[in-house]
């Protein structure tokens, strides 16, 4: 490790360190524009000159490998003046329009100018314009203010995997550029928003709507996917007004996908702010709390507790689950299910977890991926894979549907005779996952949302035992959730009790009237015709499908409402925090719970949240540690039964519009016309080359 002195401090590095690692190490500030922990190395702003002696000029720190026995300044007039010289440069064709620029307040060119740039100009010349490039519904650009870091490119490049920015140009005609002026077409792109140092890329939502200070920031996590990405929500008032990446090196690093970041506009549209009840004539009418806790009272005491049924949905909290189920158990009902997708999971805890970690991700040598696409998934954790892909090679092996997720795949086909075949070693990826060291598998829910769901996770678990996913020290067999609720209600065994009916069985039992009563907490994915014959209280915050079918609807409040606790998709326990009030008569979902079970005499003993969490933290230990993941001891799972000879397919066909808030949200509808007339627009160009 070489050791180095900066301003008379020495500092110790990692081999393969830069001299900015070193002076940061030391505690020293060094300015920069084109350099980023997570990209290449560019060295084109020279923003980052330091001194190094015996050196005949300034070097650039981020593209210096640091040495041992190196001296470096960073406080020299000649690094002073080399600074204020290329501040200079930058900013002689750079608009002067910092009061209508939404990067005003957060902009490191703003910043950096203050901090080591001169007091003056000496150029007179006029300064160039550059015309706006189209990037998608979600970027602005104005890109007479790009400074040519090349951050935009880099990321596109590298983390998102769509090489579709670049330069064209050269000297001062240089211009960055979508190449054919299409849309960005990644569910990462709008973290080039994050990336850029200056306004040239700010967001189109967003745009004039508010400035920094304006902003109360509140620290959360994210629902739109079982990923748990940190994020941090600013409002103004009661209204969120935008979604921003929080650093976790083991889940998001510091990014989030585009319907993380803009599907947030769908909290204001729709949404519930009080309790309706189904009327005589067949429509929903505006009712009191009383009023839909009478009606729902009356039901649920004629009804016996085996015609009573409660669904959690993809978005609940882990509170509000608990708080049902004691509900639910008081009521002495056992038919209860928090996989309203049918997914053939639950029980043995190493059977539905992320068991490598996402950060274990960057370990694996070899990757099987089984009824999924993590691209559309699980967008940031599919980045890790392709950076994996990049540095090692990897070969992924994909069953199931031939998509493009941004790194080289060996399609093996999309029946559930591959898998038989890799269990028997005559496919020809069985050697693949013999030669590796720590082979990883990634199984979805569009191979176990089947009806012999549980037969093919079977025979993923003996795949993983048979070819060392699962050893001393590794444990690579991998469940892709898309759902953020979903591991907390496994862990609370929010699934059917003994006798208990799963989410098909209450299809069949409300079909032949054998279902009374049925609680949707924010379901909004089920098959609500086959459930039409019962009665359905809906408690939720969108006027979304659940919502149309339901005979009460009672207002909840979204994620971004409520301090709330997920579990993501590995296991890790995250809490959330309320950074707005849900809008009108709607309440916290645990809540409302808490108020009709007293309504029915059958009080489920908690009071605020507080004794809620101490309740679940007592029936579950590790849901009180936060940001912890309790590792699963591997055991049997799995069904018995044949697989069937149907394709396997994935969960999601549709990345923008996934959930209520998200089916609500006119941005993200906004991008899925864009990228569906983009694909009109290639299979177009496409024919053309053919004929011609």
């Amino acid at each position: 490790m070489p050791k180095l002195t900066v301003n008379d401090v020495e500092v110790e590095v990692e081999d393969g360190s830069t001299v900015l690692h070193a002076c940061e190490a030391a505690g020293v500030e060094v300015p920069r524009f084109c350099y980023h922990d997570r990209l290449s190395i560019a060295g084109n702003c020279r923003m980052c000159l330091v001194d190094m002696e015996r050196a005949p000029k300034p070097v650039a720190s981020c593209a210096m490998p640091a040495g041992d026995g190196m001296v470096i300044r960073t406080d020299t007039d000649r690094v002073k003046k080399a600074r204020e010289g290329v501040m200079e440069f930058l900013l002689i064709n750079h608009p002067l329009d910092c009061p209508i620029c939404d990067q005003g307040g957060e902009c490191d060119l703003q910043d950096q100018a203050m901090g080591y740039g001169h007091d003056g100009s000496r150029f007179e010349e006029n300064k160039r314009a550059v015309e706006n490039k189209h990037m998608g519904p979600l970027i602005s650009t104005v890109m007479t203010r790009c400074i040519h870091c090349t951050r935009c490119v880099r990321f596109a490049t590298e983390v998102a995997g769509v090489p579709e920015l670049g330069a064209i140009g050269r000297g001062e005609n240089v211009e960055i550029t979508t190449y054919l002026e299409k849309n960005l077409a990644s569910e990462l792109s709008a973290n080039v928003i994050d990336l850029c140092p200056v306004g040239a890329l700010t967001s189109r939502p967003y745009a004039f709507t508010a400035r920094p200070w304006e902003l109360n920031k509140t620290e959360s996590i994210d629902v739109m996917d079982a990923v748990g990405s940190n994020i941090r929500v600013d409002a103004r008032g009661s209204q969120v007004m935008r979604v921003l990446p929080r650093l976790h090196e083991d889940v998001n690093e510091e990014w989030i996908s585009d319907k993380t970041r803009y599907a947030i506009d769908g909290l204001r549209r729709q949404r519930l702010d009080q309790p309706y009840l189904r009327g005589a004539n067949g429509s929903l009418h505006p009712a009191s709390w009383d009023e839909a806790f009478k009606a729902m009272a009356t039901k649920i005491k004629k009804a016996k507790s085996s015609t009573i049924a409660a669904i959690a949905g993809d978005q609940a909290d882990a509170e509000s689950m608990f708080a049902l189920k004691a509900m639910m158990q008081r009521l002495g009902v056992a038919n209860i299910d928090c996989r309203q997708d049918g997914a053939k999971i639950g029980g043995s805890r190493a059977g539905y977890l992320f068991n490598s970690t996402i950060a274990g991700i960057d370990d694996a040598d070899a990757l099987l991926i089984i009824g999924s696409n993590p691209r559309e998934e699980a967008a940031v954790l599919n980045a890790r894979i392709r950076r994996n892909w990049l540095a090692s090679g990897m070969p992924v092996g994909v069953v199931g549907v031939d998509s493009d997720l941004t790194y080289d795949t060996k399609h093996l086909g999309d029946d559930t005779a591959v898998l038989a075949a890799i269990l028997n070693g005559s496919n020809k990826f069985s050697n693949v996952l013999k030669r590796a060291k720590r082979p990883m598998i990634i199984i979805g829910m569009g191979a176990l949302s089947r009806d012999d769901g549980a037969a093919v996770l079977a025979t993923a678990r003996q795949i993983a035992e048979t070819y060392g996913v699962v050893a001393k020290g590794w444990n690579g067999f991998n469940v892709l959730h898309n759902a953020a609720a979903r591991v907390g209600g496994l862990d609370m065994d929010f699934i059917p009790g003994k006798g208990g009916l799963d989410i098909e069985a209450m299809y069949k039992a409300a079909e032949s009237k054998k279902l009374d009563f049925v609680w949707l907490l924010g379901a909004d994915e089920v098959d609500m015709d086959r459930l039409g014959n019962a009665f359905i209280v809906y408690q939720g915050h969108h006027g979304d499908k659940g919502a149309h079918g339901a005979d009460v609807v009672l207002p909840g409040a979204a994620y971004t409402e409520k301090d709330g606790i997920y579990v993501n998709t590995e296991g890790r326990v995250q809490y959330a925090n309320r950074a707005a009030f849900p809008p009108g008569e709607a309440k916290e979902d645990w809540t409302i719970i808490r108020a009709f079970s007293g309504h029915i005499n059958k009080s489920i003993g908690m009071d605020n949240l507080t004794e809620v969490r101490n309740a679940l933290y007592e029936a579950y230990p590790h849901f009180a540690d936060s940001d912890a993941i309790e590792s699963a001891k591997w055991s049997k799972f799995g069904g018995r039964g044949k697989m069937d000879a149907s394709p396997i397919t994935n969960s999601i066909d549709n990345f923008h519009m996934t959930c209520a808030i998200s089916r609500a949200s006119e941005t993200m509808a906004e991008c899925r016309k864009a990228l569906l007339d983009d694909n009109v627009d290639d299979v177009a160009m496409s024919s053309t080359v053919a004929a011609e």
